[in-house]
C-alpha cells in the first residue's frame, strides 16, 4: 500500500527522524506514539503528502486514497452541518449537478422526436448508472448515520457549521473523512474533541474499517482499543512492533532489558580479550596470537541499547495568597442557551485545598460551570468567591488562544509583569523550550508543545485557586504524568474537568457527576466514586446511561416495543422491494430508448407513464427515508 524507505527530517539543523524505513498495509492499524515534538505530526503530513522530506522515497499504490485528519482546520463559512459533510461526496455531487440539468431540460423541452432530446434520454441513463454505481441513492443516509454517531441530533443537521465550537466542527471533519471510503486514514488526536459516547463509537467503527489508519494519539485505551501495530518515533528513531501500545510498552523494556543483557556479557568478553592482548604484547612468542585478538575485536558487532528520551518539563504551581476557608459558593445557578436548558437550580461549595473532579457527558455542563467559576459566562442564581480567591484558569481549547504569528518568547513575554518578566527564559527551560527553540513561532508548535507553552504562560500570574478543563489534551504521556505530579502537589484548591481515569486517580477528593442539568457530590477520589456507581471505568457509565435510554424496561414495554419494531421493518422491507422493481423497470425503459427510441414514443402515453414510475420512485424513496429514521429512533 505505502512504502517510506530512509526517511530523514530535520530542523534547524537538528533531525526529527533520520533514514527511517517501514511499510503500511492493508489492515494496519497503527498508533504512532512519542514525546510532544517527536516529530508524529510531521511524519502524517508526509504520509499524506502535505510535505516534502528532507531526503527518502515514498512509494504507494497507484490510486491510493489518503484521508487526513488535522489538528487545525479551516472551514467555509455559510454552510450547514450537512452540507459540510455533502463535501465528502464531491464526484456524486457533480454527477448529481449533471443528473439536474439533464432532467430540467427534459422537463422544459417539447421536440420529443429530435436527436438532441434523444441524447438528453442517453446521457441521463448514463448519468443514473453512474450515479448508482458512486452510491448516490444511500450517501445522504450514510451521513445522517455518521454525524449521529459522533454526537450529532438531527436538530444540528440544518445549523451553520459557523455556530458551533472548534471541537464540533472538528467532528464533522472526522465525518467527512469516514464518509469518503479511503484506503489509508491519517488521524491526528482524533478523540481530544470527543466525549465518551463518541469515542467508543469511533473505537468501533475503526475497528472493522476495511483500509488501513495511522493514529496520533495519547488516549492509552482508545490506542489499545483500536490499533494492532505501534511505531514510536524517538530520537531520530523509530521503533516499530505488532502490538497495541500496552504490549508494546512491555515488549520494549523486555526488549531494552535484553540488550543490557547482552551488551554486558559482551564487555565481560571485551575486557577478557583486551588483558590477553596485552600480556600477549610483551611476548615475542605471542605477538600473533595478540593481532588475531586485535582483529577479533575490530569484527566484533557491538551490542547497542535503545536510547530513550527521558527530558520532560519540570512543573510546580505555587500558592499566591492564602484564601478564606470557602473558596466558591454558588445557589440556584442555572445556565440556558436559547430554549437549551444546561444547568438547571444547582447549589455548589467548595472549600479551600479541596481538589474536585467534574466528570460525565459531553454537553452536560461541565465546561459551562467551570466558565461561571471564573466569570467567563453569565448565569441566573447567585454565585461568590471567598475573601482573597485569586483563579488560574486553564481552558479546555487555551491553545487556541496564542497567536500564531508570535514566537514562543514574545507570547511569554507579553504574559509577564516586571516582577516575572526575569525569569521568563528560566520558566520556558523548565517547559523544554530551551536555546533557539524559544525563537520558534506558535504555528508552527505541535498541539503538546503549545499545551506545553500556555501552561508556562499560566504560571506568570498568581493563583490560588486551579481551574483546568481537560488539561491533557495533545500532551505525551511523560508530560501527563509530570503534570499529574504537580496538580497532586499544589497546595491550593483545585477544579478539574477530565474524563481521564488514569490521570484523574489518586488526584481528587472529591468527585461531582453532571447529569440532566444536575451534579451529584461523591465524596472521594475517583475509585470510590466509580464503586459507588459499581463500574470499573468511566466508559462503563457512558454504556450504562445508553443502554437506559432503550424502550426495554418492562415485559409490557419490550413488547410494545418488538411489535412496533417488526412492523416498521416489514414496511421498510416492502418498499425496498418496491423501489427495486421501480428502478429496474426504469433501467429497462433506458436500454430500451437507447437502442429503439423511435418505436418506443410512438405510444402516446409513454412520456406520462415513464415520468410516473420516476416520481412514484421519489415517493417511496421519502418513505424509506421515513421508516428508516424510525427504527433509528427505536435504537
Amino acid at each position: 500500500m505505502l512504502n517510506i524507505h530512509n526517511l530523514s527530517v530535520s530542523f534547524q539543523g537538528d533531525y526529527l527522524f533520520e533514514e527511517i524505513t517501514f511499510k503500511i498495509t492493508a489492515g494496519d492499524r497503527i498508533g504512532l506514539i512519542g514525546k510532544n515534538g517527536a516529530g508524529k505530526s510531521t511524519m502524517l503530513k508526509i504520509l499524506a503528502k502535505e510535505m516534502e522530506p528532507d531526503s527518502g522515497q515514498l512509494a504507494s499504490d497507484k490510486n491510493l486514497r489518503i484521508g487526513f485528519l488535522k489538528q487545525d482546520i479551516d472551514f467555509v463559512l455559510g454552510r450547514t452541518v450537512l452540507e459540510e459533510s455533502y463535501e465528502a461526496f464531491k464526484e456524486i455531487k457533480e454527477v448529481e449537478a449533471k443528473l439536474d440539468h439533464i432532467n430540467t431540460q427534459l422537463a422544459e423541452r417539447t421536440d420529443y422526436e429530435s436527436d438532441f432530446y434523444h441524447q438528453l434520454m442517453v446521457d441521463v441513463n448514463d448519468m443514473q448508472h453512474q450515479y448508482e454505481i458512486l452510491g448516490g441513492y444511500n450517501y445522504q443516509g450514510e451521513t445522517e448515520k455518521i454525524l449521529q454517531g459522533l454526537g450529532f441530533k438531527r436538530e444540528d443537521f440544518n445549523k451553520l457549521t459557523d455556530t458551533f465550537s472548534g471541537g464540533w466542527r472538528m467532528r464533522i471533519e472526522l465525518a467527512k473523512l469516514l464518509l469518503q471510503n479511503n484506503d489509508l486514514l491519517l488521524l491526528d488526536e482524533p478523540t481530544n474533541h470527543l466525549d465518551i459516547e463518541s469515542i467508543i463509537w469511533l473505537e468501533g467503527f475503526l475497528s472493522n474499517y476495511s483500509g488501513a489508519v495511522v493514529i496520533v494519539s495519547h488516549d492509552k485505551m482508545f490506542l489499545d482499543n483500536v490499533t494492532n501495530r505501534t511505531i514510536e518515533i524517538s530520537l531520530g528513531r523509530i521503533y516499530d512492533y505488532n502490538k497495541p501500545f500496552s504490549q508494546f510498552l512491555v515488549l520494549r523494556q523486555e526488549i531494552k532489558e535484553q540488550q543490557l543483557a547482552t551488551q554486558k556479557n559482551q564487555q565481560k568478553e571485551i575486557e577478557q580479550t583486551e588483558k590477553l592482548i596485552e600480556k600477549f604484547r610483551a611476548k615475542a612468542s605471542k605477538a600473533t596470537m595478540a593481532q588475531s585478538l586485535i582483529k577479533k575485536l575490530d569484527r566484533m558487532d557491538r551490542v547497542e541499547v535503545d536510547e530513550d528520551d527521558n527530558s520532560v518539563m519540570t512543573l510546580k504551581f505555587p500558592v499566591s495568597v492564602v484564601p478564606g476557608r470557602v473558596v466558591v459558593e454558588a445557589s440556584n445557578i442555572t445556565k440556558r442557551y436559547g430554549d437549551l436548558t444546561v444547568l438547571k437550580n444547582i447549589d455548589l461549595h467548595i472549600a479551600r485545598d479541596i481538589k474536585t473532579a467534574f466528570v460525565g457527558q459531553n454537553g452536560q455542563g461541565k465546561s459551562t460551570l467551570a466558565k461561571i467559576i471564573v466569570g467567563e459566562l453569565k448565569h441566573e442564581g447567585e454565585l461568590k468567591l471567598g475573601h482573597n480567591v485569586q483563579i488560574g484558569y486553564f481552558a479546555q481549547n487555551q491553545a487556541e488562544y496564542l497567536d500564531g504569528n508570535k514566537t514562543v518568547l514574545d507570547i511569554m513575554i507579553d504574559a509577564a509583569n516586571e516582577k516575572n518578566r526575569s525569569r521568563v527564559r528560566d520558566i520556558l527551560g523548565s517547559f523544554l523550550f530551551r536555546g533557539d527553540e524559544v525563537d520558534k513561532y506558535v504555528r508552527v508548535l505541535s498541539g503538546g508543545e503549545r499545551n506545553r507553552l500556555a501552561l508556562a504562560k499560566l504560571l506568570l500570574q498568581p493563583f490560588n485557586v486551579l481551574v483546568m478543563d481537560e488539561p491533557t489534551n495533545h500532551l505525551d504521556m511523560k508530560s501527563k504524568n509530570v503534570l499529574k505530579d504537580a496538580l497532586k502537589q499544589f497546595e491550593g484548591t483545585l477544579i478539574l474537568v477530565s474524563h481521564d481515569r488514569d490521570f484523574l486517580q489518586d488526584l481528587t477528593d472529591t468527585v461531582y457527576e453532571f447529569k440532566d442539568h444536575k451534579i451529584k457530590e461523591y465524596l472521594g477520589n475517583i475509585d470510590f466514586y466509580l464503586e459507588q456507581r459499581n463500574v470499573e471505568n468511566l466508559r462503563e457509565i457512558e454504556k450504562r446511561d445508553v443502554v437506559k435510554q432503550t424502550p426495554k424496561e418492562s415485559n409490557k414495554e419490550s413488547y410494545e416495543y418488538q411489535k412496533k419494531f417488526k412492523s416498521l421493518n416489514n414496511k421498510l422491507s416492502n418498499i425496498e422491494s418496491k423501489i427495486q422493481q421501480l428502478e429496474k423497470d426504469i433501467k429497462e425503459i433506458d436500454v430500451k430508448l437507447a437502442t429503439n427510441y423511435d418505436q418506443v414514443v410512438s405510444d402516446s402515453n409513454f412520456f406520462e407513464s415513464y415520468q410516473g414510475k420516476k416520481d412514484k420512485l421519489g415517493s417511496l424513496m421519502q418513505d424509506w427515508e421515513k421508516v428508516q429514521e424510525g427504527l433509528e429512533d427505536l435504537g
